[in-house]
């Protein structure tokens, strides 16, 4: 950082809408940091498939930015999220990504937590140690229709906004009646917004995207965002006759354009991810009567975008994990009651989106290796083809830019 580095509120006033960010915004630590503290740490962020957790004493951990998260199944069934620090000395309880427990126990000092995470026990500690003031700290969880998001902060914004108008398009999917089939992380060697901005359009779809251009269309329509949510007579008529089978799947943007849903047509003939575009599992996941409804695309910013289909859904969770480091996790759901190599052959419904998940990395490793350049400057989006694009910068600048006042700060 020199004296001459422009501060945030600099960057964000002479940001010229319609164009990509100045390289700070993709580089910068300290901006990074921001994101992670203004952001990451303050909003709804989505975590897992409530299925993931299939019996009491299942559980997960995340680590978001310096935050490390335990989310358990109880054994009255609730899931819960609590921090992963021990309320003795601090150590981590649970080290590995997921598992299963009887009581959730400190490794350092066998501290004992209950799954709702009072403290059971700790030994030698007193006759004047009272253990009801010694219980995990609790994040702030909610299940949505099957999915789970967590916030970590103390006083988290409104969840109900986003839950009243998404329920209506998610309870027809039967979450609840999910298994997880297959689950991929990968780390994608680039900075966060970069791999948002990847996915909001479909402009690099058909040079890099063979297998999921068999049934995703590359209309831009399809991907993108329109400024007054309309539709062409075509898209139009899809809307209406999924909603007439009971499927909500006209366009919503909604929450300050934090969040989209809208039930997109796949290309004529196809009506599932798969290289032959027919159905990758016979039991359906849900109550989606036209087995050409097409995919619920859903996305909420900063954390998850979504696909679901009559007969599968998959859930994607990107995790900033450094300035030019994220981490994407997907899930395959399917029918709880599907079983592999009868209902489904688990090669063919995940080589489409392994195959796109692969190519979205190079691509956007890519940018970020070309953004490192100085000679990089600030470029214009197609407004035919990347206004999802635009979409999401103008709702990054102007949730950062509110969220900052009056912090002050120069990039790096």
């Amino acid at each position: 950082m020199t004296v001459s580095s422009p501060s945030i509120q600099e960057l964000l006033a002479r940001r010229v809408p319609g164009y990509s960010l100045e390289q700070p915004f993709y580089t910068s630590p300290a901006i990074y940091e921001l994101d992670l503290t203004h952001i990451f740490h303050k909003e709804w962020l989505y975590a897992i498939p409530a299925c993931q957790l299939a019996k009491a004493g299942s559980y997960v951990t995340m680590r978001v930015g310096a935050y490390e998260v335990i989310i358990v199944r109880g054994r009255d069934g609730e899931i819960r999220a609590f921090h992963n620090s021990c309320r003795h000395r601090g150590s981590l309880i649970c080290k590995v990504r997921e598992g299963h427990v009887a009581k959730l126990v400190c490794p350092y000092h066998q501290w004992t937590y209950e799954l709702d995470g009072r403290l059971l026990w700790a030994n030698d500690m007193g006759p004047d140690f009272d253990a009801s003031k010694h219980g995990l700290k609790p994040v702030n969880l909610r299940n949505l229709e099957g999915l789970i998001y967590i916030c970590l902060s103390d006083t988290p914004p409104d969840f109900e906004h986003y839950a009243e108008k998404a329920r209506p398009y998610l309870e027809v999917h039967d979450l609840s009646n999910a298994k997880v089939a297959y689950t991929l992380t990968i780390v994608e060697k680039a900075n966060w917004k970069l791999v948002w901005e990847n996915n909001r359009e479909c402009y690099h779809c058909s040079s890099n995207h063979p297998s999921l251009c068999r049934s995703f269309p590359v209309d831009p329509e399809v991907g993108g965002v329109t400024a007054d949510g309309g539709a062409s007579p075509s898209l139009q008529a899809h809307f209406d006759r999924c909603e007439a089978a009971g499927a909500p799947a006209r366009f919503l943007l909604a929450g300050e354009g934090q969040f989209r849903l809208a039930r997109m047509p796949l290309l004529e003939n196809a009506v599932s991810y798969t290289l032959d575009g027919k159905p990758a599992v016979r039991k359906n996941l849900g109550r989606v009567a036209p087995p050409d409804a097409g995919s619920l695309l859903v996305f909420h910013y900063p954390t998850t975008w979504n696909h679901f289909l009559p007969d599968h859904s998959l859930t994607f969770r990107v995790t900033p994990i450094s300035p030019t480091e994220t981490e994407v996790t997907t899930t395959w759901l399917v029918n709880k009651d599907a079983v592999e190599g009868v209902d489904y052959d688990l090669k063919r419904l995940t080589e489409v989106w392994i195959a796109t998940n692969d190519e979205d990395r190079e691509i956007v490793e890519t940018n970020q290796l070309g953004i490192f350049s100085p000679a990089y400057v600030p470029g214009p989006y197609s407004p035919a083809q990347e206004s999802g694009v635009s979409q999401f910068i103008d709702w990054y600048a102007h949730w950062l830019e509110r969220s900052l006042t009056p912090v002050r700060i120069a990039a790096e």
